[in-house]
């Protein structure tokens, strides 16, 4: 059995958002027969139905961090996740700033959505997890939001490792090495940084400390989509032999022995 990476939008930052310039759904993780989704922002269940992905097959909802491009979709998904509230099932997992609150941001899911779910989980960094039988180790960020997180999911296929929105910091590239597919947002194109996002020259950085087999692109703004992602994409890779692929909506990504990847719109079964 593979692991599947299924990007429902890899738009990202305020514009990208507003203009659904891409989608700003998040990305499913499905491994060993679970389904876990991945900060469902705007489009997250529009893109689900394009797919025909079952959002009542969902298993767990993780949520990296307090701003409406990462968790806007979320309480319908957690709906559906419990078979419109019929079913206590599932898992949850989220920020402080979500689950909890910090400093005007959040939390952004009421108690009665924590109600539906089988078993909810406020994240930090450096903790370990377990999310559906799996081993998730939460990573630091270094984000307008204080409380953000990213994940390295430790699947039978390698490990996954999901890096939320960040300025460039030695921590945080630190808690990404041993990452065999390592997903970066990556928001503005080479000589284009801003605060608190990652732009195409800090992945170089990330490149050659981790090592992985294969970087993805997603979280992309307005700027680098504009600019041509795929270009951004192919300059890393030139630099570091790294396979570097900016990802589409839609896009698959199925992760066994080799890691193959699918811009058709193909449908994860039901």
């Amino acid at each position: 059995m593979s692991t599947h990476l299924t990007f429902l939008g890899t738009g990202g930052g305020r514009y990208a958002t507003i203009y659904q310039t891409r989608g700003t759904g998040g990305l499913i993780l499905d491994t060993s027969g679970k389904r876990i989704h991945i900060d469902p922002g705007p489009g997250a269940l529009t893109n689900m139905s394009r797919m025909c992905i079952d959002p009542m097959r969902t298993d767990a909802i993780m949520i990296s961090h307090c701003h409406p491009d990462h968790y806007s979709d979320a309480e319908v998904l957690i709906e559906g996740m419990c078979k419109g509230g019929v079913s206590k099932r599932g898992e949850l997992a989220g920020s402080v700033s979500v689950m909890e609150g910090f400093k005007g941001l959040g939390p952004r899911l009421t108690p009665y959505h924590f109600e539906m779910v089988d078993k909810y989980t406020t994240m930090r960094p450096g903790d370990s997890i377990d999310v559906c039988g799996m081993r998730a180790d939460i990573m630091s960020s270094a984000h307008s939001d204080a409380t953000a997180v990213g994940f390295k999911f430790h699947t039978p296929d390698g490990t996954v490792a999901y890096v939320c929105d960040t300025e460039l910091r030695d921590r945080v590239v630190e808690d990404a090495k041993g990452s065999r597919i390592l997903i970066l947002p990556v928001t503005r194109p080479t000589k284009a940084r801003i605060r608190c996002h990652l732009c195409t020259d800090d992945v170089l950085t990330f490149a050659e400390a981790v090592r992985p087999e294969m970087i993805l692109f997603t979280h992309m703004g307005v700027r680098i989509i504009q600019d041509g992602p795929e270009k951004e994409a192919s300059y890393i890779e030139r630099r570091t032999g790294i396979r570097t692929v900016a990802a589409d909506d839609m896009m698959t990504v199925t992760v066994s022995k080799s890691i193959r990847v699918s811009r058709k719109q193909c449908a994860i079964t039901k």
